[in-house]
C-alpha cells in the first residue's frame, strides 16, 4: 500500500490478541486513574467535553489563516531529532516482549509503561488532568466456530464456501450467536446511496431482511472518469465500513463484499488475517442491534462461482454497476450461515501528554500516532507475533522524539501528544477521543498524524495524503521548502488512504489534520527504488509477523521527515492563525460552524 502504513481499507479489525483475565484487568487500574466516558466523568485541570456546541470558545484574538504562514517568536533548543533514540524506541516497542501490542493484552501494559516513562523523562505534563491515560472501553466479538457460508438455489445443489479460505464472515452485533437462514440475495452494485451525487444503488428495491452483495471501491475508480465521484481517488463511499453501514441503514440482514485485490488495495491474506479473531468495537448500549446481523467478504473466484450458479455473468455486472442509472439485480439464490461468538469487554487506553502553551494554553495543536498493533496468533506454528515494527512502532517512536524536543520549548499554544489505541481495530481510540476530547475540538487548531515512517533513506519529496484539503499544507510546504524538499500528492489516491488512519476521526468532526508520509524519490536511487520498497513491504510484511525491526533500516530519511513535522507543528503553535479546510472539502462546513460559535 505504497509507503502508507495504515490499515488495509481504512479500518481493519484486529487479528489475534491476548485475552484479558482478572489479573490484567486489575493491572489496568494502575494506568486508568482517570476514566473518561461518553457520559462525561470529570477530571481535574481540563475537563473532557463533547464535540458539540458546549465546547468553550476561542480567544477573540485568534484569526483565520490567510496568505503565507507566519509564526511567532522563533523557538530555539539544543535538542534535535536523534536517530539513535528513534532506533531505540522502535526496537523496544516492536520487540517480542510486547507480543504485538494488542489492546487489552499484557503488551498494552508494557506499552503504557514505556510511553508514560518517556513522556515524563521529556518533561511533559499529564494530558488528562493528573493522568497520562484516557480509558477507552471496548467490546470484542470473536467467532468461535468455523462458519460455512451456504448458497442455495432451485437445483438442490448448495454452494458452500469454507472459512477463511473462501469467505470470512462475522457479526458486529455484540451477541453470542447470529444466523441468517435462506435469506434472499440482491446484487446492489457498489452499495452506495449518495443523493448529492445523484447515485443510489438501492433505488427501487427493498432489501429489508435480505442479503446484499456488493463491489469494493467506487464507480469513479472503476471508470477512471474524473467527473464520476472523485475519479481515480477513492471517496468515503468506496470504503468497506461505509458499505456495511449503508446496508444496515437499508435494513439488510447480511452484507457481503466481493474481494478484488486491485480496487481493495490489499490481497485476500489481509482479509483472512485481519477479520478473524477478536473484532473490537466501541461498547454499544444497544449491542449493535441497528447493524446488519452478518457482514463479510468472499473471494473473487468464489463470487464467479456464485454468480454462475445464479445464471448471471459477474463481468457484465461489474460493467453495469459502474454506470449511472444502475438497478439492483435479484440473484435468485438464498444465503445461510450461523455464527457462535465469544463476547469480552476490555478497557484499553489512549496516552496523552501535554506541553502547555506559554500565551494561549487553551488552544491546542496535536501530534498523534497509534501505539497498537494486532497481537499474537497462537495458531501459527513458530513465530506468531505480529510485531508491527514499521506499522506503527516507527510512528510512535517519532511521536516520542518530537515530544522530547518540544518538551524543552515554550510554544505559544499548547501541544498535545496523543498515542492512540485500537487503530488497527477500526480507529477506535481516535474515535473515542473525538467523541470525548480532553480539550475541546473547537479549541484544537489542527493536528498531524504519523502512521509509519521512512525506513529506506532520504527522499526529495514528502507524500501528503489529502494534499490540497486544508491550509495546514501551507505550513508543511513552508518547512519542506526550507530543506529543499517538495510536497507530492498521494500517488495511490485510489486506495483512499486519507480515510484510513486516526486523523480521519478528528477531521470528520471539523479539525484540520495533516497526514504526511515518506516520499518515494530517494535522493540517490530515485523514485523507482522508493516504489519498489513500498511494494515489497505491502506484499511480504504488511500485517504479518515479518513486520519486524531490522538493523539494516536506514532511518536518516525518517529523521529528516520528523524535523519537518516538528517545525510545522511549532509554526502553527506559535502563530495566531486558525488554518481552515478549503472550499469543497466535506469537513469545511462543520469547522465553519465551530469557529462561528467560538466568536
Amino acid at each position: 500500500m505504497s509507503r502508507h502504513w495504515s490499515n488495509p481499507d481504512c479500518l481493519i479489525p484486529s487479528r489475534h490478541v491476548f485475552g484479558v483475565d482478572q489479573t490484567l484487568k486489575s493491572s489496568y487500574l494502575l494506568f486508568s486513574i482517570t476514566v473518561i466516558f461518553i457520559s462525561g466523568c470529570g477530571q481535574s485541570d481540563t475537563p473532557a467535553e463533547s464535540a458539540d456546541s458546549s465546547q468553550s470558545a476561542h480567544p477573540q484574538s485568534a484569526q483565520p489563516h490567510s496568505g503565507p504562514p507566519h509564526s511567532g517568536p522563533p523557538q530555539s533548543s539544543a535538542a534535535t531529532i536523534s536517530i539513535d533514540a528513534l532506533r531505540t524506541h522502535i526496537k523496544e516497542l516492536s520487540s517480542d516482549r510486547y507480543g504485538g501490542r494488542a489492546p487489552g493484552s499484557e503488551g498494552e501494559i508494557l506499552t503504557l509503561e514505556y510511553l508514560q516513562k518517556s513522556f515524563r523523562k521529556a518533561g511533559l505534563k499529564p494530558g488528562n488532568g493528573n493522568s497520562y491515560t484516557q480509558q477507552v472501553p471496548l467490546t470484542s466479538v470473536e467467532v468461535t466456530n468455523k462458519p460455512v457460508l451456504r448458497f442455495s438455489g432451485s437445483d438442490n445443489h448448495d454452494l458452500q464456501l469454507s472459512y477463511p479460505d473462501q469467505q470470512v464472515v462475522w457479526s458486529r452485533q455484540q451477541i453470542t450467536s447470529a444466523a441468517i437462514k435462506d435469506s434472499q440475495m440482491v446484487f446492489v452494485g457498489y452499495g452506495i446511496n449518495a443523493p448529492e451525487r445523484g447515485w443510489n444503488d438501492y433505488e427501487g428495491v427493498d432489501v429489508e431482511g435480505k442479503t446484499v452483495v456488493m463491489l469494493v471501491n467506487d464507480p469513479g475508480y472503476a471508470t477512471q472518469d474524473e467527473k464520476l465521484f472523485n475519479g481515480n481517488a477513492m471517496t468515503y463511499y468506496g470504503r468497506w465500513d461505509y458499505k456495511f453501514d449503508e446496508a444496515a441503514r437499508q435494513g439488510a440482514s447480511a452484507a457481503i463484499i466481493i474481494h478484488d485485490t486491485k480496487p481493495a488495495a490489499y490481497p485476500w491474506t489481509t482479509v483472512s488475517s485481519s477479520w478473524t479473531g477478536p473484532q473490537f468495537d466501541m461498547v454499544r448500549q444497544d449491542k449493535g442491534s441497528n447493524l446488519a446481523l452478518v457482514e463479510g467478504w468472499i473471494t473473487y473466484d468464489s463470487a464467479l462461482t456464485l454468480f454462475n450458479k445464479a445464471g448471471l455473468d459477474l463481468a457484465t455486472l461489474y460493467e453495469t454497476a459502474r454506470k449511472p442509472g444502475f438497478k439492483p439485480v435479484d440473484i435468485n439464490l438464498t444465503a445461510s450461515v450461523s455464527l457462535n461468538n465469544e463476547i469480552n469487554t476490555v478497557n484499553s487506553n489512549n496516552v496523552a501528554a501535554l506541553v502547555p502553551g506559554s500565551e494561549y494554553p487553551e488552544e491546542i495543536f496535536i501530534f498523534m500516532a497509534h501505539w497498537d498493533h494486532i497481537g499474537t496468533d497462537p495458531e501459527i506454528e513458530g513465530d506468531g507475533i505480529y510485531n508491527g515494527a514499521l506499522d506503527n512502532a516507527t510512528g510512535t517512536a517519532g511521536l516520542l522524539e518530537i515530544a522530547r524536543v518540544v518538551g524543552s520549548l515554550k510554544p505559544s499554544r499548547s501541544i498535545l501528544f496523543l498515542a492512540l489505541t485500537a487503530e488497527e481495530q477500526g480507529l477506535l481510540g481516535s474515535a473515542f477521543y473525538a467523541a470525548n476530547p480532553l480539550y475541546p475540538l473547537r479549541n484544537t487548531v489542527g493536528g498531524l498524524n504519523m502512521d509509519g515512517l521512512n525506513n529506506f533513506g532520504p527522499t526529495h519529496d514528502i507524500t501528503v495524503i489529502g494534499l490540497g484539503m486544508s491550509e495546514l499544507d501551507d505550513y508543511l510546504e513552508h518547512q519542506a521548502r526550507l530543506e529543499n524538499r517538495v510536497l507530492k500528492p498521494d500517488a495511490e489516491a485510489e486506495k483512499g488512504y486519507f480515510y484510513r488512519s486516526d486523523h480521519f476521526e478528528l477531521a470528520k468532526l471539523g479539525v484540520p489534520m495533516l497526514y504526511p508520509n515518506s516520499g518515494y524519490d530517494h535522493t540517490e536511487k530515485g523514485t523507482a527504488y522508493g516504489l519498489q520498497m513500498s511494494e515489497e513491504f505491502t506484499a511480504n510484511h504488511y500485517h504479518r509477523p515479518s513486520d519486524q525491526y531490522d538493523d539494516s533500516w536506514d532511518l536518516s530519511g525518517a529523521v529528516q521527515d520528523l524535523e519537518i513535522y516538528l517545525q510545522t507543528g511549532l509554526e502553527v503553535a506559535n502563530s495566531r492563525s486558525w488554518p481552515q479546510w478549503h472550499d469543497g472539502t466535506e469537513f469545511k462546513a462543520i469547522r465553519d460552524r465551530q469557529r462561528q460559535a467560538a466568536e
